[in-house]
């Protein structure tokens, strides 16, 4: 708790992460939150700009290649932000690549996931991976809240150990609706597009 309260603290301080619920309010359903990946501090400061009570039942999914080590980093993911690992690039042996996110949806809580899959300096995102796809037809019950973090790409692009003090937002946009049998890549443009809507709106 006394990690999760220091991270909070210096995030807000660094870069505000305001939250800005533009189509969609703070709720308790199980979500799946689904952002553009520009930085470092993304799932920190998607994280952070959520409510405490649903904090406490959101998982930032995060790379496990680069949070797992060393130790500090991984304590400071699983015990200051709560957060999932994925692999990026996953091993055939290792079963389903998506198992530690449906374990995560599995016992009802949410997630907060990063569909380009890599960082991007760039304002809008770029084309998702197939990830959401798959665990939104697993569990048609989560809401899907397309997210746009804005500034973050200028504060902390790749390549930058600390970063720049810059005022970020955090945009929440409409919950996307689901299509009945809808085909993996309409689905995946809608998805990218919602994001785009939501860095777009001026509310």
């Amino acid at each position: 708790m006394f990690i999760s309260h220091g991270i909070i603290l210096a995030v807000k301080l660094l870069i505000g992460a305001y939250p800005r619920w533009q189509g969609c309010a703070p709720n308790e359903r199980q979500r799946i939150y689904f952002a553009n990946h520009s930085s470092h501090l993304d799932a920190l400061t998607l994280w952070a700009a959520l409510p405490p009570a649903l904090r406490r039942r959101t998982h930032p999914v995060a790379a496990r290649d680069y949070w797992e080590t060393p130790p500090w980093r991984r304590a400071l993911a699983i015990h200051g932000f709560n957060a999932v690992f994925l692999a990026r690039k996953p091993k055939a042996s290792e079963g389903d690549p998506l198992q530690s996110l449906v374990d995560v949806l599995a016992r009802g809580d949410s997630l907060i996931l990063f569909p380009e899959g890599t960082r991007r300096d760039e304002a809008l995102p770029g084309e998702f991976k197939s990830g959401l796809f798959h665990l939104a037809q697993r569990f048609p019950a989560a809401e899907l809240v397309p997210v746009y973090l804005e500034n973050l790409y200028r504060s902390m692009p790749k390549g930058t150990p600390i970063p720049v003090p810059l005022i970020c937002s955090v945009r929440f946009g409409a919950v996307l609706e689901r299509h009945d049998d809808e085909a993996k890549h309409a689905f995946l443009s809608r998805a990218r597009a919602a994001v785009i809507k939501t860095a777009e709106q001026n509310v």
